[in-house]
């Protein structure tokens, strides 16, 4: 049975998990997770994966989007300020069935809470973390 992401995707049930489960798509899909209003900046995935290259986190977010597991949600030009990011990442509706249908979100709460207790979040990360988000 082949569901409507499965289908944009072009991908198969196996292939997509596949996809998913790559080791820099999977921690960014858990950095969506675990971000308390699951809805990241571009700088907070790139801090979040210091060992990996900007353009590779960027490309593999790219690859997430046009899988259709991810969007990407940008304020509005009149809820924009100077300073803070516009535009976020986060999970699709069809994104998080599909990752609930395969037993991927069940460590969710757990993420939560050990981003919580992440100290050595630079100034800059913990201020786009109180962006005004969309």
């Amino acid at each position: 049975m082949s569901t409507e992401l499965e289908t944009a995707s072009g991908m198969g049930s196996r292939e997509l998990v596949h996809f998913v489960t790559q080791q820099t798509r999977f921690a960014l899909v858990t950095n969506i997770l675990q971000h308390p209003e699951q809805l990241p900046s571009m700088y907070e995935l790139e801090q979040l994966n210091p060992s990996v290259s900007e353009a590779t986190v960027y490309k593999h977010v790219q690859k997430l989007i046009d899988a259709g597991i991810v969007k990407e949600v940008a304020l509005e030009d009149d809820q924009r300020q100077q300073g803070y990011p516009w535009k976020f990442y986060g999970l699709t509706a069809d994104g998080r069935e599909f990752l609930e249908a395969h037993n991927l979100l069940a460590a969710e709460d757990t993420l939560q809470r050990m981003y919580e207790t992440i100290s050595d979040k630079p100034e800059k990360m913990v201020k786009y973390e109180h962006a005004p988000r969309p």
